[in-house]
């Protein structure tokens, strides 16, 4: 009941509220991303849905349009030297993750559930599929997310992510959601490649920009 029907209200109320509080903010964001470096303002890439569908996530771009492609970010050398003060603000402080609001009003994602892997992590997928973690929405921010972020190795990111499963409830959501804002804000579990490459991090995209998320 709660998964199929309340926590689906939950989202769609509070991702259009948000998208109407943040909507000013976001334009600001994104006349910055333009006036910081060439390029779209946005990043759209495919991802991993509720029981393997795909559908296409959409966030602030983080990085240059220069960043070497079909490279995920913790494989190259010095991530970290590719980013103008601005973008590594926004990657810091998951300003980027914002238009993922649109996501969650569609639907195709939730506030709080494991986060939605590229479509060719198969080996996240295959250990999420132990757990039942495939079968559930993908969220903005989730268990394991508040539990290391980065630096968890694929293994022990689906364990949290199969805890999750497990607990999965209005007042678990609730203390996920909240622990999340701590977590932003002291950056916690941020890595850029180079300085601490994440042992099998998730979320890691193919054409330079990752998903240290929220």
């Amino acid at each position: 009941m709660y998964e199929r029907f309340i926590k689906r209200l939950i989202d769609l109320i509070l991702s259009a509220g948000g998208i109407i509080v943040a909507a000013v903010p976001m334009l600001i964001v994104a006349v910055l991303i333009k006036a910081d470096s060439p390029g779209p303002v946005f990043f759209r890439q495919k991802r991993v849905g509720i029981h393997k569908s795909h559908f296409m996530i959409i966030k602030f771009r983080s990085m240059p349009v220069s960043a070497p492609k079909d490279t995920p970010t913790h494989e190259l050398k010095n991530a970290a030297s590719l980013l103008s003060p601005f973008q590594e603000a926004i990657r810091k402080y998951s300003i980027d993750e914002l238009p993922q609001l649109f996501n969650i009003f569609a639907g195709q994602m939730s506030f709080v559930g494991p986060r939605p892997a590229l479509w060719n992590q198969y080996d996240l997928l295959e250990e999420r599929d132990k757990y039942g973690a495939n079968d559930v929405k993908p969220g903005l921010t989730g268990w394991a997310q508040i539990n290391g972020r980065d630096e968890l190795p694929i293994a022990v990111k689906a364990a949290y992510d199969g805890e999750y499963v497990r607990n999965l409830s209005f007042s678990f959501d609730v203390k996920c959601f909240l622990r999340t804002f701590f977590k932003v804000a002291k950056a916690e579990g941020v890595s850029e490649g180079g300085q601490k490459a994440p042992s099998g991090g998730d979320d890691k995209n193919p054409s330079g920009e990752d998903d240290k998320n929220v």
